[in-house]
């Protein structure tokens, strides 16, 4: 799926553009116990609770393509017969009626997500009219291209209240409000199947995932029995630490900051493109890089080779995920230094008498805690002012 055809989807899950019917829930406590089920019906919920319910089933096709939102593939040999595949057809092929099926998959979602307090497990079924999109681009909303049927699984923690001190406005008096327990922005869930060149794909589910630290593995293993992807700060550490060991001392303040430039144009380049599929480099294309970058053939060769062994033979990487593209960090044990990436070549390494430097040109504007001070040269002798 492209950003284009998630936005579409995303767009369903409004109370005038949704054919969702029922939402099934299951409330699970501390103990992994289900507390309570449910079927509801939006039909007869209040608009406003209508929309609430839509808005966080909607919260599970948001965030960045690549980082929070990832394609998971089933092999042929899963489609064709495995346990995993065949309950997600289930669900899906039984619009969420199938009794036996989504107690199944309650089960297999609490035997694999263990977190520490309440959450929620929701289920909901779409059927889309997909509109004819023209070549040029115009879409004809009566004319039907084809019919996706999808499932949506979210998973939301709920999180108690604390008492407060309330005012009533018409009452004009104040009372204390009970604690309440309140569902908050999904943690994780999927879609399936995907909606890919904007029909079903049932080879492929759309994982989301909130954290970007974090890919719950054993729920992937669980629900889509295959190995869980590297989170996205992981894939950013590991990125840096194969740099850092594969160049060594040709890893220097110049090529860091030359490779930061580079994906960082990257990535605004694809942004202004307004290209919806995702931008993907390989390993490949970073050695390409970093020989222009003037670092030896050996030593690029050799980040190349690691990053196969790190993240799989011609792994496609979101530059995204390896860079931040609103800072520029130096660190050493005792400081820390942030530079907005506009100015880091500003930022230059330096010897001075025999010791290595971190300079950064300082001209007016200069604070300490907040309080401007004044930088002299030593051969000026401070003067005070009358």
């Amino acid at each position: 799926m492209n950003e284009k055809e998630i936005s579409e989807i995303r767009r369903r899950f409004r109370a005038d553009k949704s054919n969702i019917t029922h939402v099934r829930g299951c409330y699970v406590n501390e103990k992994q116990e289900i507390v309570s089920q449910f079927d509801q019906p939006l039909s007869l919920l209040p608009q406003e609770e209508c929309e609430n319910m839509l808005s966080v089933l909607r919260r599970t096709l948001s965030g960045t393509l690549g980082k929070n939102l990832i394609e998971m593939p089933f092999t042929t040999a899963q489609v064709v017969d495995s346990d995993e595949h065949r309950l997600l057809m289930a669900l899906r092929d039984s619009k969420l009626t199938d009794e036996e099926a989504v107690q199944m998959f309650f089960e297999k979602v609490i035997a694999s997500y263990r977190p520490e307090g309440t959450y929620l497990i929701l289920l909901a079924n779409d059927t889309y009219d997909v509109p004819y999109r023209a070549k040029d681009g115009e879409t004809l909303e009566d004319a039907s291209e084809n019919i996706y049927n999808y499932v949506l699984c979210t998973v939301c923690p709920v999180k108690q209240t604390k008492p407060v001190l309330g005012y009533d406005v018409p009452e004009n008096t104040f009372h204390n409000r009970d604690i309440d327990w309140l569902v908050s922005a999904p943690q994780l869930g999927f879609l399936f199947p995907a909606f890919t060149d904007r029909s079903a794909d049932i080879y492929s589910a759309m994982y989301y995932c909130r954290s970007a630290s974090e890919s719950y593995d054993e729920f992937i293993d669980a629900v889509f029995n295959r190995e869980a992807p590297m989170p996205a700060e992981e894939q950013k550490t590991t990125f840096g630490t194969i740099l850092g060991d594969a160049l060594n001392d040709a890893c220097s303040l110049d090529v860091v900051q030359t490779v930061h430039s580079r994906l960082c144009g990257m990535i605004e380049e694809h942004k202004a493109s307004k290209d919806p599929e995702p931008l993907t480099i390989t390993g490949r294309t970073m050695k390409t890089m970093l020989t222009a970058c003037g670092v030896p053939g050996e030593k690029a060769e050799k980040f190349e080779e690691a990053c196969a062994e790190q993240f799989g033979a011609d792994a496609a990487l979101s530059p995204r995920n390896l860079v931040e593209t609103k800072k520029f960090e130096i660190e050493t044990p005792e400081v820390q230094i942030r530079v907005d990436p506009e100015y880091s070549e500003w930022i230059e390494t330096r010897y001075i008498d025999g010791a290595p430097y971190i300079l950064i040109p300082a001209g007016a504007g200069v604070q300490v805690n907040g309080v401007p001070i004044a930088i002299t040269r030593p051969d000026v002798e401070y003067e005070e002012k009358e």
